[in-house]
């Protein structure tokens, strides 16, 4: 399927947006929810399993919001939910493993978090749910052919929206006028993060900037990376790459130490030193997964007619110390970018 469909569909299902994922209650079911448990025959109980490609803030905020919504809806792990949980430690082999112990295993319903899991699972596992979180490009990956009604066994939400990439952009053209590169430290073999540079790619040179990439293919590799950006890069970037976010303090590193902007996909990285990004917070994320986990173990819906979500809370994100600890003068301009001051300016 073209890219420009895919970007067309995710526009249409903006507005289809599964709604209600502020955060939720994380520790009290509400009286309502818990009442609905009598839809689901009352002592019924469900085992789910899980799969996620590697542990870093992002993805583990994304499996805390998809908990959170099950509890609210009163599933909970060790009353009446049974949850298996695999991490393939960003390793490609175990990824695949993980995917075929699971397609042997009896569980009701398959939670893949990050793209890399929600691929392997989606080709292993074909006889029940399975439902994607923390994926960039559904289509792309190809877990569905249709946003709107994917059809299947599979349904999810998908952790970004083009237009985060392209606002980004704009800012670093607005706000950098000597910024002429910027540098991407990348894995390759990973495909959300390859529809992520070229989106950013795209944007920036409408600005006439340069998108110069610095490859690696695991995280030891990503430190060597980034300093090979020096000099050639006046701003750094990376986009929700799993190899590289999980050993983003290494870029932060040689941000730091050579006063070059770092800008970033995620709020998670913003909070532990990267200077801005247009984001949400994955926690908001996983409870949108979780409860189209929720509408499929107790509401009876099939996943092929959900409509797959995207955040619909971006706003900037600034972080004040790493502003200083880059070089960077932050001024009234760049502040009056984000919309809720109170939540998105870190200092």
């Amino acid at each position: 399927m073209k890219k420009s469909r895919f970007w067309l569909l995710l526009a249409a299902c903006a507005l289809l947006v599964v709604g209600g994922c502020g955060g939720g209650n994380q520790t009290q079911p509400s009286q309502d929810q818990q009442g609905a448990d009598d839809g689901a025959g009352g002592g019924e109980t469900y085992n789910i399993a899980i799969s996620q490609y590697v542990e870093h803030p992002s993805l583990d905020a994304t499996r805390e919001g998809i908990l959170a919504a099950l509890k609210d809806a009163g599933l909970e792990e060790g009353v009446n939910l049974t949850i298996d949980y695999n991490n393939a430690q960003a390793d490609a082999t175990n990824n695949l493993s993980i995917a075929q112990k699971i397609a042997a295993a009896d569980n009701d319903l398959v939670v893949a978090i990050s793209t890399p899991s929600a691929m392997a699972v989606v080709e292993q596992v074909t006889d029940r749910p399975v439902v994607f979180a923390a994926v960039t490009d559904p289509i792309d990956a190809k877990l569905v052919d249709n946003l709107e009604k994917p059809g299947g066994n599979v349904t999810g939400a998908s952790d970004t929206n083009p237009e985060a990439i392209t606002m980004l952009m704009d800012f670093i053209a607005e706000h950098f006028p000597n910024v002429k590169t910027v540098g991407i430290v990348i894995n390759e073999g990973e495909p959300n993060a390859v529809v992520m540079a070229n989106l950013a790619e795209e944007a920036l040179a409408k600005h006439g900037i340069e998108l110069v990439r610095a490859a690696v293919t695991n995280t030891s590799e990503v430190q060597q990376a980034a300093e090979s950006l020096v000099g050639r890069a006046d701003a750094l970037y990376i986009t929700l790459d799993n190899v590289v976010v999980s050993a983003v303090d290494a870029i932060i590193d040689v941000a730091n130490k050579h006063k070059i902007p770092f800008f970033s996909s995620d709020r998670d990285t913003v909070e532990k030193g990267a200077f801005a990004t247009v984001g949400f917070k994955y926690y908001d994320h996983g409870y949108q997964a979780g409860q189209i986990v929720v509408d499929i173990l107790k509401n009876g819906k099939n996943p092929g007619d959900i409509p797959v979500s995207f955040p619909d809370k971006l706003d900037f994100i600034l972080n004040l110390k790493a502003a200083e600890a880059q070089g960077i003068e932050v001024t009234d301009a760049m502040k009056n970018a984000v919309k809720d001051p109170e939540a998105n300016i870190i200092e």
